[in-house]
């Protein structure tokens, strides 16, 4: 029986063998693989032109004048063009006969009434040739606070406006009597 132990396990062996060769064959791909890329499509890339196209040079000039330089340089910009437009405005012939009548008004009050109409005059002429909107609200606010300075609220109250009641000061009294 020693000798046909051997045999047995040779012959069991064998037997499994075949068995075990079909049970790990592939089975068949139910998905079908994506296509290599051999096979798909070939897309057309456009070839980039020698000369890129560029834009018009008034279009470079006014991007480059809209972009910011930093704070101050936009506050140096702002400037320079409220002073032109100043200085447009000033030259304006309506406007020097309306600064000539104001200085000329015989009293106070129709000197602030006259120098109202100068500042409307003036401001409104600068805000009409004004570029941008910042000018102009920058213009609007200069023409509010010139407007405001000629109000005389404790003399004469205008629109309504109650004049500002006066701080009473306090006495004083000191303990010690003599």
């Amino acid at each position: 029986m020693s000798h046909m132990l051997p045999r047995l396990l040779l012959g069991l062996v064998a037997a499994l063998v075949p068995v075990t060769a079909i049970a790990q064959e592939a089975a068949p791909p139910a998905i079908t693989p994506a296509p290599t890329p051999a096979e798909a499509e070939p897309t057309i890339v456009p070839m980039p032109s020698p000369t890129p196209i560029l834009p018009e040079l008034s279009a470079l000039d006014q991007a480059f004048n809209q972009t910011g330089l930093g704070k101050d340089a936009d506050e140096m910009r702002m400037r320079v063009e409220l002073r032109k437009l100043q200085n447009e405005a000033a030259n304006d012939p309506a406007v020097i006969a309306a600064k000539a009548a104001a200085n000329a008004a015989p009293t106070d009050l129709e000197k602030r009434d006259r120098l109202r109409e100068y500042y409307e005059l003036n401001y409104g002429l600068m805000s009409k040739r004004a570029s941008n909107g910042a000018v102009r609200n920058a213009i609007e606010q200069s023409k509010k606070e010139h407007i405001a300075l000629l109000s005389q609220p404790r003399v004469r109250p205008g629109s309504g406006e109650a004049p500002a009641a006066t701080p009473k000061k306090k006495k004083h009294k000191s303990g010690k009597k003599f």
